[in-house]
Formats: structure tokens, C-alpha cells, sequence
């Protein structure tokens, strides 16, 4: 696996080896070993998996308590996908990140704990895979409404994506609501 910085204080982007012959290709999407060998030890425990069409929207969500690192990759279809560092005193605290993750380019996002995700489907269909180094927690999910000018993230979409009702409920990001304080080596 090779790694990449992103812009955001311990966010990497992660280009799986690729195996490719005349019957397909292989890759290893996730290996504990490799994965700490770049600096990511966070124990995975839970592996969710939505199905989005295209103009859907999900996001930005995170967890208060029980928060979550996350490995995020596409899986079919391609996406532009989201992150915003919530945690206060980050050198990074509330800038935004974006690339577009795709079964063509087989990225992996690895998300820390504090951080905001979202991401756009760009394609007919979309099926996006989550690892989370927590258990979803219904009592701890919140989030911030995806075009929140705190963050001014530059979505590729024209006009108004497709939100769930729980997402077009999410406010606008205030500093009284953020749960997040920075701790170096995070």
C-alpha cells in the first residue's frame, strides 16, 4: 500500500497494490500490518455499505461519543468525498478535503476520529464502504448541514443534491457545538 498526505493533519489518502492480469485484478483493501506500518492503528470493528444514486448526498456526519476512525473507499460508481477537521487547536481545525474515490482508482480515504464526512454520488449508482473503528451509535450521530459556509466545501454538484430527511434537518456548524478538542498524536 503507499500513502499519501492529504492537507489535513492525519488524514491520508491510501493507493491499495494493484494485481492486474487478463482475467481482472486483486488488491488488498485492508491489512492491519500495512495499515500500521503507515501509521494507522486504530482496531476496525464494524464494516457498513450504502448503495447512493446519482445526486445523492450524505453527510457530514460523525459520532459525539463512540467516535470513529474510518477506511472509506467506492466500491462501484465514483463519489466526491468529504472530510472537515472538527477538532479544536488542530492545525488543520475546520479546513476541508476533497477528492474523488472510484472503482476505477480503487482510493482509499482513511478518516481520523473528529473529523466531519460526507460525500456526493457522481455516478448512476454508487456502493461505498465504510470501516469504522467504532459501533454505530444512534445516541452519539450528529452532524453539520453539507453547505455550511463554515466550511465552504466546493461539492461538484449544480443546484440542490438529494438529501435524507435527517440530513436536511443537520444546522450550521457553531464552535458551542463542536465536541472536538485536538490531542497531539491524533
Amino acid at each position: 500500500m503507499n500513502m499519501e498526505k492529504t492537507k489535513l493533519d492525519g488524514a491520508l489518502l491510501i493507493k491499495p497494490r494493484l494485481f492486474e492480469d487478463n482475467r481482472g485484478y486483486f488488491f488488498e483493501s485492508y491489512n492491519k500490518k500495512c495499515l500500521a506500518g503507515i501509521g494507522i492503528n486504530d482496531e476496525f470493528v464494524q464494516d457498513n455499505v450504502s448503495y447512493s444514486k446519482r445526486g445523492i448526498l450524505r453527510g457530514l456526519h460523525f459520532q459525539i461519543k463512540h467516535t470513529q476512525a474510518k477506511l472509506v473507499r467506492c466500491m462501484r460508481g465514483e463519489v466526491f468525498d468529504a472530510i472537515v477537521d472538527l477538532r479544536m487547536g488542530s492545525p488543520t481545525y475546520l479546513q476541508w478535503f476533497g477528492v474523488v474515490l472510484s472503482e476505477q482508482n480503487n482510493l482509499i480515504l482513511y478518516v481520523p476520529k473528529g473529523f466531519a464526512h460526507g460525500y456526493l454520488a457522481l455516478s448512476d449508482e454508487a456502493v461505498f464502504l465504510y470501516k469504522c473503528s467504532d459501533f454505530y451509535d444512534p445516541a452519539s450521530e450528529s452532524g453539520f448541514i453539507w453547505n455550511d459556509p463554515a466550511f465552504s466545501i466546493k461539492w461538484p454538484v449544480d443546484g440542490e443534491p438529494i438529501l435524507s430527511s435527517k440530513d436536511k434537518e443537520l444546522l450550521r456548524f457553531t464552535s458551542e457545538r463542536n465536541p472536538f478538542v485536538y490531542e497531539i498524536g491524533d
